[in-house]
């Protein structure tokens, strides 16, 4: 039932839905137009989030979750579009990837962040799929968060008590799990303007040649002084642990270094050594230890590549 739309809140929708087991659900659809009201409504017992619905889609149909509200961020201001300044970059946690990565300057200031974004599925979900969906949802696997970890990514969290800033590496708590309380959500991101020499990766493992999940991912951000010295450098690891990962040995293997033959060893041990994986269908505990440091050395390569082409 179409319920109209409200001055203070959002459009109502109620609709009935049959679940996976044969149970009918009843569940309101609510977009809010600003963050306040948006906190509200999350706070509420059974409030799930939509922002591209990638996930939360699939949840649903599949029969994992059974939301009594939905609550659409797309129409709250700020949470779509790219922003920069002499700050840094803002990045609406709402905002498609496949917009992201058309941004050309953005693309060119974080290439590991937009090569992180366009492994997420095919073509159409980087239509829908949003940055701060692929962090919330807490995959240990998730593709952008090793690259946003790297990248020094830091989160506005907004919710009934206000509005702080979250390092990305402290919003993954556990597999499907997260630091934001009820009626929390992801507002935006903000990254550093990077500096003349520097770059960033990101590179992943899957079995397949596309669409798949990543055993091992690994993004590596780094700067250079003039003389071609590390003086500054983030590791960030996905699908070998049950959150993502800032290594900070591996970070430490680099600075100060020329990104040599023996930096690029030391990093790849550190990463090895930051691992706590499981064994699945993708790949063995062994395997992805190993295959973390062969892409840590890679992605630190790339890195470094992109750092001393820049001026």
């Amino acid at each position: 039932m179409l319920a109209g739309k409200p001055e203070c809140i959002a459009t109502q929708y109620t609709s009935s839905n049959t679940h996976r087991e044969g149970k009918t659900l009843e569940m309101d659809y609510q977009t809010p137009t600003s963050a306040e009201d948006a906190a509200g409504l999350l706070s509420k017992d059974g409030a799930h989030v939509l922002a591209g619905g990638t996930d939360l889609l699939v949840k649903l149909r599949a029969g994992m979750v059974a939301p009594k509200l939905v609550v659409d961020l797309k129409d709250v201001p700020r949470l779509r579009g790219i922003e920069n300044d002499s700050q840094g970059w803002r990045v609406g946690a709402a905002t498609p990837c496949a917009e992201i990565g058309e941004h050309a300057a953005f693309a060119a200031a974080w290439p590991g962040v937009v090569e992180s974004l366009e492994l997420i599925g095919s073509t159409q979900i980087q239509g829908r799929a949003t940055l701060g969906g692929n962090l919330c949802n807490a995959s240990p696997a998730a593709d952008t968060v090793p690259a946003l970890i790297a990248a020094g990514a830091v989160c506005e969290v907004v919710g009934v008590k206000g509005q702080r800033e979250v390092p990305v590496e402290q919003i993954v708590t556990a597999p499907g799990q997260n630091s934001l309380a009820r009626g929390e959500f992801v507002l935006g991101f903000r990254l550093p303007n990077p500096p003349a020499r520097a770059g960033d990766a990101y590179l992943r493992f899957i079995p397949r040649t596309e669409m798949d999940i990543a055993v091992v991912g690994a993004g590596v951000a780094l700067a250079l002084d003039a003389k071609g010295v590390c003086t500054h450098a983030r590791v960030g690891l996905g699908a070998v642990a049950p959150t993502p990962l800032l290594v900070g040995d591996g970070a430490k293997a680099l600075i100060g270094t020329k990104v040599d033959g023996g930096a690029l060893k030391a990093l790849a041990a550190a990463a090895s050594a930051a691992c706590n994986p499981i064994d699945d269908k993708r790949g063995t505990v062994a395997y992805r230890i190993k295959v973390a440091g062969v892409l840590a050395r890679r992605a630190a390569g790339i890195a470094y590549e992109r750092a001393t082409s820049r001026k």
